[in-house]
């Protein structure tokens, strides 16, 4: 099953399958190593939903829900 960054719930993990978005917001993601392929875990939420805090190629990263929805992934089943 796949779905956005932006709609995983805390504790969730999946497996990147695309980034979309413009230049430099595609850009600023790749940048940041959040590119196919990579295993991510969403660690925490703010109180209303933004930022959001993952954990990414062994380190931990905050993106804004507008960049979190950018990135769909496919869902790794409990």
């Amino acid at each position: 099953m796949a779905k956005m960054l932006s709609d995983f719930a805390v504790g969730e993990s999946g497996k990147i399958l695309s980034v979309s978005g413009s230049g430099a917001i595609r850009r600023r993601l790749f940048d940041m190593g959040v590119t196919p392929g990579a295993d991510v875990r969403l660690r925490k939420k703010a109180p209303l939903g933004d930022p959001i805090e993952i954990t990414i190629r062994g380190y931990e990263l905050t993106l804004r829900k507008a960049e979190a929805a950018c990135v769909e992934l496919a869902v790794k089943e409990a």
